[in-house]
């Protein structure tokens, strides 16, 4: 018997070919219109495609391509079977775009016609038993326009219980470390911080020869357009922290789509756009429609801030069991720009002798770290504050050091702080730093040296020069009026840090990158 998944598979391969087909039919100017296939499958394609145009269409579904047999109407209407196209085609050119997916070996059947009622009307093949009677049956008819403008459904919300409880917890019954390099290797093993190669090594990312960055070596992906332009690149995130979006989910989807323009700013480039994948548990209960209202206030506002538009998006409700939930995860997917892919950064540091500043503060904040949460099972606090700002000013003068060439490396402080960034970049580059804290640095009184060391305060990069370029990064950034330190040099095979005078760590790079390789392949092997 043939295994087959309960859920859609993609085909990254059969994807390709539908582009390609797709591209080469738009050019023949028979293509009226076009929409991909996605949730609702072709229920959604037809209602939608028919409201736009203000027409109505007929579709015989015992026409499409199936891989299975006798499926039900409702089965064939609302599967969401990946790699599928609806195209309009002007009659009579039919047989002319037909042949362009013959090409590609793709299946290209005519399913039906425009009409101009605006009722989508869908047959197909009436059937008794297991005899096919071979007549054509009408089995839904409606309005396009009822479907897909479908009026806006309120539901009722509240603020969750549990916030006031956690926002209220008291940091100082915490104790501090009594060794601040274990506590950090703690971190490195952390499955949110160690290495992800055990996943993206079980990819091909070299297929079609554009990465110019591989997986793990930056804050982004980084690919080139060749067939376009040489030159040009655009670099790929995605990010969310769903711990943020549970104490805050308005400031939590703000964090995730600063944290994803932030990455790629690291590598140089100018954020373009943002799609998102909204993960959330039943909007029938009202905290949780409460938890999914602030999330998209947020992230609304955030691309309001950054002048980014949300070109697309879906939405996963009810993801919870009677024993848990999960938390409200806005996923945030943005792409960027890079007018010249050969002027790009990575995270690692490169040369011994480099300048290693901090562009922005740091501040006194522990709520929703993952020290908290790996070190000791709390998820509280409140999330990282969030100066807009500040967030502007960081990214635009690291990406312009990328493109003036004075930015070696570049490397965002997030989750585990200013310690593991400066870790993460060491193991990238295999080589050590020493680090001593400039007391401007931190914005406040700062009251426990966990929190500079692992505290995620937002708006924060790191990032390397040579020796030459480093009064050229501190002009820049005082001209755009961005706090810039600096912190240590790229120095030896260990990373070490000292604040006052006092050292509270010096580990070998060497550790660290057996710690951090191992932590993800511990908990799936």
């Amino acid at each position: 018997l043939e295994m087959r998944p309960t859920l859609q598979l993609g085909d990254p391969f059969a994807e390709k070919c539908l582009i390609e087909a797709c591209l080469e039919a738009f050019k023949t100017g028979a293509v009226v219109a076009v929409k991909d296939m996605g949730a609702a499958g072709l229920t959604c394609t037809t209602v939608e495609m028919a409201a736009a145009g203000d027409v109505g269409m007929v579709v015989d579904i015992s026409l499409v391509p199936k891989r299975e047999p006798d499926m039900q109407a409702w089965e064939v209407m609302m599967s969401e079977s990946q790699e599928r196209m609806l195209l309009i085609v002007e009659r009579g050119r039919e047989w002319e775009v037909k042949q362009i997916f013959d090409k590609w070996g793709l299946h290209c059947v005519v399913i039906g016609r425009v009409t101009d009622d605006g009722i989508v009307r869908i047959y197909d093949r009436g059937k008794h038993g297991t005899r096919d009677t071979g007549q054509v049956e009408l089995v839904a008819e409606t309005p396009a326009k009822a479907i897909a403008e479908a009026p806006i459904k309120n539901l009722p919300m509240r603020k969750p219980d549990y916030l006031e409880r956690v926002r209220a917890f008291d940091f100082s019954q915490l104790p501090e470390p009594d060794d601040y390099g274990e506590a950090l290797l703690h971190l490195l093993s952390s499955p949110n911080i160690a290495s992800k190669a055990w996943v993206y090594e079980q990819y091909d990312h070299m297929v079609q020869i554009n990465t110019v960055v591989l997986p793990g070596a930056a804050d982004a992906a980084v690919l080139r357009l060749k067939d376009w332009d040489e030159r040009l690149g655009i670099a790929v995130t995605a990010d969310c922290n769903s711990l943020y979006c549970y104490l805050d989910p308005y400031r939590g989807a703000q964090l995730a789509v600063a944290e994803a323009a932030r990455n790629l700013s690291c590598v140089g480039a100018e954020p373009a756009g943002v799609t998102d994948c909204l993960c959330f548990g039943n909007p029938d209960k009202p905290d949780r429609y409460w938890q999914f209202v602030e999330c998209v206030k947020g992230i609304a506002d955030a691309c309001q801030k950054l002048n980014l538009p949300v070109v697309s998006g879906n939405v996963s409700f009810y993801n919870e069991s009677e024993r848990s939930v999960i938390h409200p995860s806005p996923l945030i997917g943005m792409v960027g720009v890079l007018d010249d892919v050969s002027r790009h950064a990575t995270m690692a540091f490169k040369d011994e002798g480099d300048v290693i500043v901090l562009l922005g503060f740091c501040r006194d904040e522990l709520g929703g770290s993952e020290y908290l949460r790996w070190r000791f099972g709390l998820e509280v606090g409140e999330p990282p504050s969030l100066d807009w700002r500040l967030e502007r000013v960081v990214q635009k003068v690291c990406r312009e050091g990328v493109r003036q060439g004075l930015i070696k490396s570049a490397h965002d402080c997030s989750e585990g702080g200013l310690a593991v960034c400066l870790a993460e970049c060491c193991i990238a580059g295999d080589i050590g730093a020493q680090i001593v804290m400039p007391e401007g640095a931190w914005q406040s009184s700062l009251q426990r040296l966990s929190a500079l060391l692992f505290g995620e305060t937002a708006s924060r990069i790191v990032v390397t020069v040579s020796p030459s370029h480093w009064e050229g990064l501190m002009t820049l950034a005082k001209g755009h009026n961005c706090p810039a330190f600096v912190l240590g040099k790229v120095k030896g095979t260990k990373l070490s840090l000292e604040v006052a005078g006092r050292q509270l760590f010096s580990l070998s790079v060497g550790e660290m990158a057996r710690v951090w390789r191992d932590g993800l392949r511990r908990w799936v092997s």
